[in-house]
């Protein structure tokens, strides 16, 4: 008997008899509005519950042998698909020409809607088939004893004539696909050096006339992984009247994401700088646009975590006490205002 009165003296919480309760309209008020205050409160920790974080961790890279898949999603407005290659070259001293391995290409026409699709590969080495049209007049058979004259052969000719009537209509051309290079600093770029020099003389009339306006629809080294932000996508590079050779100067940092199901996504991420040289009239380069990359020797690894489960308990505790603790104290205060009211107005009645 006396555990059970000691027990009953510890009580924090006494019950009252019901007829000693006094309920109130503003008492109802304040409730509703606390429970809603605290229902919202749950779902918000709940929600930041059931969310991940990411902590960023800094590791020497030790990845040995592995290639670097470089995605590229590019529109040139200016340039026909039959001039554009894109060549690669590393540190290594591997020099790759027009490459054209998972490489892809769409034809553009002036408003820039597709009207073709074919692999990207060396204008020159490709096989067209001639286009004759009655109405050819006698410019056409003048270019063609211009071109004879210079030692072209017939596959060259047509080609040349092909790439001036896609200038004339204004085609351009879409490069995508992804180059799978070595894991070692290097650049690749895309312009018209897969072309003979005097082809691309006899189409463009020189480098001056040359116009590399871009935009970059994607670049990235690798899959993306939740919050990437790869610094040129969107970017917009248009000449009005010049032109010039682009570079873009990376800094690729080797990442890891580990999902919070510890799946594993290796993947890149990278810095940009920019650098535009218009071109002059006594330079003997051609127009192109640059991609100067490099790989930092450091890798980041980001991980999902999720607070745990003790955390979560700790803190809607300390939302939902200190609520109801607030709305009660707020009961109280109404409740003796509306009685202090109500007592000054009787005593005026009275008087």
């Amino acid at each position: 008997m006396g555990v059970k009165q000691a027990i009953k003296n510890l009580d924090a919480f006494p019950r009252a008899e019901e007829h000693l309760l006094q309920k109130t309209q503003s008492g109802g008020l304040v409730s509703i509005v606390g429970l809603v205050i605290m229902a919202t409160l749950f779902f918000h920790e709940l929600t930041y519950y059931l969310s991940t974080y990411t902590v960023h961790q800094m590791s020497v890279d030790l990845k040995r042998g592995e290639t670097l898949p470089i995605h590229i999603n590019m529109t040139f407005p200016s340039l026909p698909c039959d001039v554009l290659s894109v060549d690669a070259i590393d540190m290594s001293g591997k020099h790759e020409v027009d490459l054209d391995t998972n490489i892809w290409k769409l034809r553009l026409n002036s408003h820039g809607h597709i009207i073709g699709t074919e692999y990207l590969s060396d204008l020159v080495e490709k096989e067209h088939a001639a286009h004759k049209h009655d109405d050819e007049n006698e410019h056409h058979d003048d270019a063609d004893k211009k071109l004879h004259a210079l030692g072209f052969n017939e596959e060259a000719e047509n080609m040349i004539k092909k790439v001036k009537k896609a200038l004339d209509n204004g085609e351009g051309c879409r490069v995508y696909g992804v180059l799978d290079v070595q894991r070692v600093a290097g650049n690749f770029h895309i312009s018209v050096h897969g072309l003979n020099i005097y082809v691309a003389q006899m189409i463009f009339g020189g480098a001056t006339h040359v116009n590399v306006s871009h935009m970059i629809h994607d670049l990235s080294f690798g899959p993306k992984y939740p919050g990437l932000h790869n610094p040129l996508d969107g970017t917009v590079r248009i000449l009005h009247e010049t032109s010039g050779t682009f570079k873009y100067y990376i800094k690729i940092v080797p990442t890891e994401y580990r999902y919070i199901w510890k799946e594993v996504l290796p993947t890149n991420q990278f810095s940009v700088s920019e650098y535009f040289s218009p071109m002059k009239e006594y330079d003997r380069s051609w127009p192109a646009v640059y991609f100067l990359y490099d790989l930092s020797p450091i890798t980041v690894t980001i991980k999902e975590e999720r607070r745990s489960f003790l955390h979560f308990i700790t803190r809607l505790c300390a939302v939902l006490g200190g609520t109801f603790a607030l709305t009660g104290m707020l009961d109280r205060w109404m409740y003796r205002l509306i009685e202090e009211v109500t007592k000054a107005s009787g005593g005026r009645a009275y008087r």
